[in-house]
């Protein structure tokens, strides 16, 4: 069994002790009447000695308690000071190992390892702190067991540099990234405290014409869009400082971070949805970024992928680039290339363009109807001047709209502000759902979306056709659930094959067979030769394992909308999965999900 780094013992302790030294302290000299006057001081010192004393104790019990061990198998943690606690984590379960230090980590030489499982949104197991070479060491020899390997000297995969990012490209990345969180926080804190500060103080309100509080507010938008920026860069310079990309063997490994630095993996059998995404500043001058998403979790990710977008399994694999670059990236992880997008019906533009006027509509009427309570009356006509946008952001919004059907995968592209294309092989289909609103029935459209294990549809995470005729939406369903079984037939004949070549069973040659008993030949059973039994194939089931995710349940949401769960193959858990079509209502389907191996319950899903 090994054990964590010594200095991971004065690390936790300084740590943990920090804070609570200085609640302590403030508690004490500012609000702690109860020690008075020199003796409150005294008195304060003595608690913080006695909690950090009692801290660095807890961490050195810690430490002496904690162990871990790589066996052939499994990775073996035993912790727990007052309550013990043993894991034993296999490693086909183990989706990825991240390393992350932050500075003073880095002074030190000491590092965090964080073991992910598939499917789980927390850490499975954490090592806090081992030194730098041991993370690599564990990173490598968990990737190592992983691939079965046994001979502890055997070469590593070599490693393909796919992506490093350049300074100009990090700068290029700062420019064109927004955050609104430190405007947010702002607010939040103005709202609060002004209120107070101006019960003490006399703070004047500026009076004026309509036109001075137009300037005032174009002012303030103005300053928001400032400071976004300046928050967007900097987090992005932070995030993607020395950015690597880069293939070893199964797995794409990935270096970022300057203050916080993060070493990854992203294995390529748990890859879900590849995301090609841009904006309009990016598609102006020929950029892109690539998103890659995997089976539930994000590697070295906090909730967010750095550009405060919650990451729900996503992870940046190039944050910035040409687009050539990201699409000869997507050809080679995925094989495949973009193809020509079939988009919504052309009358679909009128209804975008509806949609947006009753947006400016409302705030017209809002407006208006704040002049009876404000003491200076609202330009409330200005809302109406946009008319002429929405129009044209309509046109846009149905341009850049679209669905294609690849050789391989589904393909789509939604948005004009924040424009993603996904691409999604089929065999990673978990579900086909076509839905219909109140508002798409009027309009004769309906969206079909594939659902894979890494999306989450209720936010918008999956490839979706939006707005396709009804007709057109039925075909589609019905040929993505056609597809998704022709591919998991095929990857299910692929590995059946690989299974009988890795135990040397030669496969049955009937044809042969059969022409030499035509042709009167003697066979080897006729002669008496006595050999080893021809291996018979069994009847495959017609229901199919699960790739990746395990056991689904299709629900039909409401009247207007249809849910069809096709069979798919899980290639780790073994689970079966069996469709049912009703055919009562051609818009309500169920599906029944059977687990057939108890697996999927210890991976947790």
């Amino acid at each position: 069994m090994t054990r964590l780094s010594p200095l991971s013992v004065p690390y936790r302790a300084v740590q943990r002790s920090a804070s609570i030294a200085f609640a302590l302290a403030f508690f004490a000299f500012t609000g702690g009447t109860a020690f008075g006057g020199v003796l409150g001081g005294l008195g304060a010192v003595a608690l913080v000695g006695v909690a950090v004393l009692g801290i660095a104790g807890y961490e050195l019990a810690y430490f002496r308690r904690f162990e871990y061990e790589l066996t052939p198998d499994t990775l073996d943690i035993r912790s727990g000071v007052f309550s013990r606690r043993n894991r034993e984590i296999p490693y086909r379960r183990i989706q990825n190992v991240d390393i992350s230090r932050n500075v003073a980590q880095r002074l030190v030489g000491i590092a965090a390892v964080n073991l992910e499982t598939a499917g789980g949104g927390e850490t499975e197991g954490s090592l806090r702190f081992v030194s730098y070479e041991e993370a690599r060491r564990i990173q490598s020899e968990v990737a190592r067991l992983k691939r079965g390997g046994t001979d502890g000297d055997a070469p590593e995969p070599e490693q393909e540099l796919l992506f490093e990012l350049t300074p100009r490209e990090l700068a290029i990345v700062g420019a064109l990234s927004f955050d609104l969180r430190l405007p947010g926080l702002v607010f939040v804190f103005g709202s609060t405290v002004f209120p107070i500060v101006a019960s003490y103080v006399d703070v004047p309100l500026p009076t004026g014409s309509a036109a001075a509080a137009g300037v005032g507010i174009v002012a303030l938008v103005l300053l928001v869009a400032l400071v976004s920026w300046a928050a967007g860069f900097a987090s992005a310079v932070v995030n993607y400082y020395g950015f690597r990309l880069t293939r070893v063997g199964d797995e794409l490994q990935y270096e970022r971070g300057l203050l916080q630095r993060y070493n990854g993996s992203i294995p390529l059998d748990k890859l879900q949805t590849l995301t090609v995404e841009d904006n309009p500043l990016k598609r102006r001058f020929g950029y892109a970024t690539l998103l890659v998403e995997t089976a539930g979790y994000a590697p070295g990710s906090d909730g967010t992928n750095g550009s405060g977008r919650a990451s729900r399994g996503s992870e940046a694999a190039i944050p910035l680039a040409t687009r050539d670059r990201v699409l000869g990236l997507v050809a080679d992880l995925e094989g495949v290339e973009l193809p020509t997008f079939e988009g919504p019906p052309t009358r679909i533009r009128r209804r975008y363009a509806v949609r947006y006027s009753l947006v400016l509509g409302a705030a017209t009427l809002a407006l208006y109807g704040a002049n009876r309570f404000l003491p200076q009356e609202v330009p409330w006509f200005v809302p109406l001047a946009l008319v002429p946008v929405a129009v044209v952001a309509g046109a846009l919004q149905w341009r850049h709209r679209g669905y294609a059907l690849a050789d391989d995968h589904f393909v789509t592209r939604n948005g004009f502000w924040k424009r993603e294309t996904r691409v999604v092989p089929y065999y990673r289909v978990q579900t086909v759902i076509e839905r219909r609103t109140i508002f798409q029935r009027r309009w004769r459209v309906s969206t079909v979306t594939a659902d894979t294990a890494g999306s989450i549809s209720l936010v918008g995470g999956d490839a979706t056709a939006v707005d396709i005729e009804v007709a057109d939406a039925a075909e589609l369903r019905e040929t993505l659930n056609d597809r998704l079984r022709e591919a998991l037939s095929a990857r299910h004949e692929a590995r059946r094959q690989s299974r009988q070549a890795a135990l040397g069973i030669r496969a049955a040659e009937p044809d042969r067979d059969a022409d030499a008993s035509d042709s009167g030949a003697v066979t080897d059973d006729e002669a008496g030769v006595s050999e080893t039994p021809e291996f018979v194939e069994e009847a495959e089931p017609t229901t199919a394992e699960n790739e990746d995710e395990g056991e689904r349940e299709g629900e039909s949401e409401d009247e207007g909308e249809s849910e069809s769960e096709p069979e798919s193959e899980d290639e780790d858990e073994g689970e079966e999965t069996e469709v049912e079509r009703k055919a009562d209502d051609p818009f309500i389907w169920g599906a029944s999900a059977e687990s057939g191996d108890d697996e999927s319950d210890d991976d947790g899903r």
